[in-house]
């Protein structure tokens, strides 16, 4: 990726030709020059890590610059939120990680906490809260089986989330299958 942003900031300080009445092709707010000046110093931002000026820079690029740099700019802002995105989700506990996977669900992002919750997983695949979660998230998308599995490893791991879920709302929606009660209540 190192040598496309290479290449891209070369081509677009060097293979634009500058625009001599001092407007740009797009809105007339910056010149190619400049804006391959802008382009090149972005580029450069980004292979360094500082992604924060980096994606202002390009945000500026793609609200002023000509607009056969738009696309290219708007690529690389995406590539610098995720970057930053990546950076702030440095875990420092699995437990904190749990925790961001349930914001998730409760945001409604139910793939990136089911992502979160796998990833977890991977590297704990002893913690009986995150099977817990998993059942949660199976529950609130109607996959009674898949909610079932999740729930019966999470009270295989640890017979306290047998209670708990008892008197979880979450599983509100599983209450009348005969499975569920079987599992919560096996006496």
């Amino acid at each position: 990726m190192e040598d496309r942003m290479m290449q891209d900031g070369h081509s677009a300080a060097t293979g634009r030709k500058k625009n001599t009445t001092g407007a740009g092709k797009g809105d007339g707010r910056m010149t190619a020059g400049s804006a391959a000046q802008s382009f090149t110093a972005a580029v450069q931002f980004l292979q360094q890590g500082k992604f924060d000026k980096a994606l202002a820079t390009f945000e500026k690029l793609e609200a002023e610059a000509p607009t056969e740099f738009r696309e290219r700019c708007r690529m690389y802002a995406t590539a610098c939120r995720r970057q930053m995105q990546h950076l702030r989700r440095q875990f420092n506990s699995p437990e904190e990680h749990f925790d961001y996977a349930i914001s998730r669900l409760n945001t409604g992002d139910y793939e990136e906490a089911r992502d979160e919750f796998a990833a977890i997983l991977a590297a704990h695949p002893q913690a009986d809260y995150v099977y817990y979660g998993l059942a949660v998230l199976e529950a609130m998308l109607g996959r009674t089986q898949e909610c079932l599995e999740c729930l019966a490893r999470s009270i295989d791991i640890n017979p306290r989330n047998r209670v708990q879920a008892r008197v979880d709302n979450d599983f509100q929606n599983m209450l009348d299958d005969p499975r569920f009660t079987e599992l919560l209540y096996p006496e």
